[in-house]
């Protein structure tokens, strides 16, 4: 049987969109393993963790432990090199499917001498326009040295897919748009008594006006960002309140932020849930405040879910958005509250929804697991 690999530094990024690739390619007679920094755990805490190897050991996949760091810098990659070398040599796949910056230089640098077909999906370079010089420098001539050493380099987005397409060596470079969100998941009806005991579950009231802000607790998804708004906005807006989803490195120092501004009463840090949908439909507005973003899952997910949502102005974002009238530049706080009151004062569902929505099938999860099954099938001919 062939023998595929997907590989990615942390276990969140195989988590978060990989699942359905290891469908696909077990469908298509692939035995599937997969390596990340398992003992570390990334960004999924450790209950999180354990649900994710379960839902897998049905499938007979096996779990390889490669000691990667986050840091880009970190000697300890070097080990994690070393590792996924040797991996490599002595499993001789077929396919290697690589994500995450780190998994993506360390795994191609493994591969060079191997027979595998490598695809490398970008999930949004460190270097685009408006990114600081420093990451033109470092980041740019790495992709584009290894771009010689990837059959297929997925890109998620226009900017980036214009960057490889123009400048760099991959025999394909392929946009494939993003990992596909399951739209019906997040389309449906919830009774207005589903909704009343959701939010007194979490502690907020029928007439509260509800921000939620989805996403990895770190520095790039700027969640800071909406804590300083609410900072200022409850001042008048006393029924306001903001959900925060996810966890991260920041959780601490966010707790610490809650307390300094005397939000309890109206941020909530709800941590890692499996009720994202419903959580939408309790929500009022939406907030993806991220730096940078290679497409923004989240968003896509707000809109599906028909509720407004305001952005940062990202070359992610503006792929989604077809209407800049909730769009921000980053970092800009007054111009994020000043969003929020118009949002608050104007009912603009039905134009918000109208002129996004209908841009969402091609980012169905039944239009990505068709491209990617396509990919799968022809790298091997």
């Amino acid at each position: 049987m062939k023998k595929a690999l997907i590989l990615a530094s942390t276990p969140s990024m195989i988590e978060q969109f990989n699942m359905n690739n290891i469908k696909i390619l077990q469908d298509l007679g692939y035995i599937v393993e997969v390596a990340a920094n398992f003992e570390n755990g990334g960004t999924i805490d450790e209950k999180r963790l354990e649900s994710f190897k379960e839902e897998l050991k049905n499938d007979n996949i096996n779990f390889i432990n490669i000691p990667f760091s986050r840091s880009p810098f970190s000697r300890q990659n070097f080990k994690a090199y070393k590792e996924t070398k040797k991996i490599m040599k002595e499993n001789n796949y077929d396919l290697i499917h690589l994500h995450s910056p780190i998994g993506g230089v360390c795994g191609r640098l493994a591969a060079r001498k191997q027979k595998a077909k490598v695809i490398y999906t970008a999930h949004g370079f460190h270097f685009y326009k408006g990114a600081p010089l420093l990451n033109w420098l470092i980041y740019y001539p790495i992709e584009k040295w290894l771009s010689k050493y990837t059959d297929v380099l997925i890109t998620i987005n226009q900017e980036d897919y214009k960057i490889a397409k123009e400048k760099f060596k991959a025999k394909d470079v392929k946009l494939v748009h993003g990992v596909g969100v399951e739209t019906e998941k997040f389309n449906f009806e919830m009774s207005e008594e589903e909704k009343h005991n959701l939010r007194k579950n979490l502690g907020l009231k029928d007439e509260d006006f509800v921000l939620i802000c989805i996403g990895e607790l770190n520095k790039n998804k700027n969640q800071i960002m909406a804590i300083e708004a609410m900072k200022e906005l409850v001042k008048e807006k006393k029924n306001i309140k903001l959900l925060l989803v996810g966890r991260g490195e920041k959780e601490e120092f966010y707790k610490l932020k809650i307390s300094e501004y005397n939000l309890e009463n109206n941020v909530k840090l709800l941590g890692y849930r499996r009720d994202i949908p419903q959580l939408l439909k309790i929500s009022n507005c939406a907030l993806a405040l991220s730096i940078r973003e290679g497409l923004g899952l989240n968003v896509l997910e707000a809109i599906s879910s028909k509720i407004p949502i305001i952005t940062t102005k990202n070359r992610g974002h503006k792929e989604l958005i077809q209407d800049e009238i909730l769009m921000i530049e980053n970092n800009e706080k007054n111009e994020l509250i000043k969003k929020i009151i118009y949002v608050m004062k104007n009912n603009i569902l039905t134009e918000f929804i109208n002129k996004n929505y209908e841009n969402m099938e091609k980012f169905s999860i039944q239009n990505i697991q068709s491209v990617m099954k396509e990919i799968y099938e022809r790298i091997n001919i």
